[in-house]
């Protein structure tokens, strides 16, 4: 085998492992930091108004439902690339933890993962997450968030949010209505509720301000 080939085999093998462990980071996901005595149960204020904008050449209007207020762990992030509506209005979706999932997200060995706008979760026993009230404590204690920028600044902070920060989200939960010139049309419909699970349950957020904790 000559030296080139063998050059060859070397880059293959290590792109193989560097792709498994890639592959695998996405789907086990959870952060290993949590938030000492974790955080408050987010905060929504019914409100009303609304905004505006273009995207390509569709039409979108953004009714707020809800000021929306978060203080929480981030326990995983997932990037929606494309040229597609939904990828242009939410490029990141960034999946949430407050209260008892926030504190002991260290100390059980969740397994978190996003894709296809979902985010999942795991955990190797129902004992093990019995701190934080069980399955209905980890369901009420974390969301998927689909983010949507209200200006530049909120856009570049959005860019940074990464799995393990402490994150203070404010803004709206919205409902987003989408038409274009041709009749196509494109709605996205917030969850309004901690309690929900399964499709709609994600929460639609129009982000005005990101700090970082």
């Amino acid at each position: 085998m000559d030296y080139e080939t063998k050059n060859k085999i070397t880059l293959i093998v290590i792109a193989f492992i560097v792709g498994i462990w890639i592959g695998w980071s996405i789907y086990s996901g959870g952060s290993t930091k949590s938030i000492p005595g974790g955080t408050p149960a987010p905060i929504q204020t019914e409100t009303t108004g609304g905004t505006s904008m273009a995207i390509g050449d569709y039409d979108v209007d953004i009714k707020y439902l809800y000021e929306y207020d978060v203080d929480a762990l981030v326990i995983h992030t997932h990037n929606y690339p494309g040229f597609d509506i939904d990828s242009k209005l939410v490029p990141k979706d960034v999946a949430l933890a407050w209260g008892s999932v926030a504190q002991f997200n260290e100390t059980i060995d969740f397994h978190w993962s996003q894709s296809g706008r979902w985010y999942r979760w795991k955990a190797d026993s129902y004992d093990e997450i019995a701190p934080v009230g069980g399955v209905e404590g980890v369901n009420t204690q974390s969301a998927n968030n689909h983010l949507i920028a209200a200006d530049a600044v909120v856009k570049s902070q959005i860019k940074k949010i990464r799995r393990g920060d402490h994150v203070h989200l404010k803004g709206y939960l919205v409902n987003v209505d989408a038409t274009k010139s041709n009749g196509n049309y494109f709605y996205w419909y917030s969850s309004t509720s901690r309690e929900d699970t399964g499709d709609g349950a994600c929460e639609v957020f129009y982000v005005t301000s990101v700090d970082f904790k």
